[in-house]
């Protein structure tokens, strides 16, 4: 079987407001060609890299269809979806925070949270073993009624609760590799138990208020929501330390009947919005890891989807890295910074030190009961 790879045209059509990288236009702030950082280059260039390498051709390519009112009220309130489209009927605007978008902007949202639906789906029912959504705009900030971070829809959060309603689906294990913290999933979840919610995000970084080891859950969701800050300079090796001694061994405990990544690839080295040091290997490490693990407790049921990443001529590469680890192809795209990358990995002093921070961090999350 082959993996499906999700993704439409019109996600790329995304766009809104008047903003130089994070800042408002106007004053001193001058206006910048590109505009948001969230643009619609890193994602197009990834397919395009797969296409011209072939690896398009490994894989089983689709659309989707966008979500439903339905399926958006499962987690969203009316009252926010409502003025949503609202605003993207009379021209586009903007909600929350960081979160602008023109005209069809809900419709563009809601296409997006419908190709991790669609990724979502197709692994519960037997139909694919796993898959990749290429969702644009991304979803892992937006709260049920507050939008942030480019953020708009819960796109994860949506597809799960459709499949909880539609396919019976139980225990379901979010890993959130994106270097800034999920607070919209951790938010949506942190009172239930059926979702176990992991975020490994550069400490401090974005939402500044949010993703401290200390928050666990509350109620029943006590001790199913894990943070893991990770110090700004976090490397390849440091990555996979905190997969190996945190992350894994807590989703095999929990032993989900899904695994979905919120895979953001902003945690590379040259991303503008991020001081971390993760290379296109570490990524592709990284889905061999969480592919490994599907495989031996959940029958393989595995599902990316796109979230952050920040570098057009990087983030092709790191996804290209991904998926073909994901699907198993054999077909490559070499990482044209890797010599630069790798010259530039934590060494000695402070590498110990990102070791004895993933311990502590570790030995802090297990003995938290």
């Amino acid at each position: 079987m082959t993996t499906g790879f999700f993704s439409d045209e019109r996600c790329f059509w995304h766009a809104g407001g008047n903003y130089a990288f994070t800042l408002p236009v106007g004053g001193l702030v001058q206006p910048t060609f590109g505009g948001l950082p969230e643009n619609p280059e890193t994602k197009r260039r990834l397919k395009n890299l797969m296409e011209v390498t072939g690896l398009m051709g490994d894989l089983d390519c689709r659309g989707a269809e966008p979500a439903s009112r339905e399926d958006l009220l499962r987690v969203h309130p009316a009252s926010y979806l409502d003025e949503f489209k609202r605003l993207s009927d009379a021209g586009g605007g903007e909600l929350g925070r960081r979160t602008p978008f023109a005209t069809g902007g809900y419709e563009i949202a809601a296409l997006s949270a419908g190709l991790t639906i669609a990724a979502v789906e197709a692994v519960v029912t037997g139909d694919l073993p796993n898959s990749y959504a290429l969702s644009r705009p991304p979803g892992h900030h937006c709260l049920p009624d507050f939008p942030n971070g480019f953020c708009l829809l819960a796109n994860i959060a949506i597809a799960i609760e459709a499949a909880k309603a539609n396919h019976g689906l139980g225990r379901v294990a979010v890993i959130d590799w994106d270097v800034h913290h999920g607070n919209g999933t951790e938010g949506i979840y942190y009172e239930r138990d059926d979702v176990l919610a992991i975020s490994l995000h550069q400490d401090g970084n974005y939402p500044t208020d949010t993703g401290f080891v200390t928050d666990r859950g509350e109620g029943k969701g006590l001790g199913y929501n894990i943070n893991i800050p990770l110090p700004a300079g976090t490397g390849h090796t440091a990555y996979l330390a905190a997969m190996d001694r945190i992350v894994l061994p807590a989703v095999e405990k929990f032993a989900p009947d899904l695994i979905i990544v919120a895979c953001g690839y902003d945690a590379a080295v040259v991303d503008p919005m991020a001081r971390m040091q993760a290379t296109a290997e570490t990524f592709a490490e990284m889905t061999l890891r969480v592919k490994a693990l599907a495989d031996r407790i959940c029958g393989g049921r595995l599902v990316l989807s796109h979230e952050g990443g920040y570098s057009e001529v990087y983030v092709p590469f790191a996804g290209h890295a991904t998926i073909a680890a994901l699907s198993g192809s054999s077909i490559a795209a070499p990482d044209p910074l890797a010599d630069a990358v790798a010259a530039r990995q934590p060494k000695g002093r402070f590498e110990a030190f990102l070791f004895e921070e993933v311990d502590r961090l570790a030995e802090e999350i297990f003995s938290t009961p």
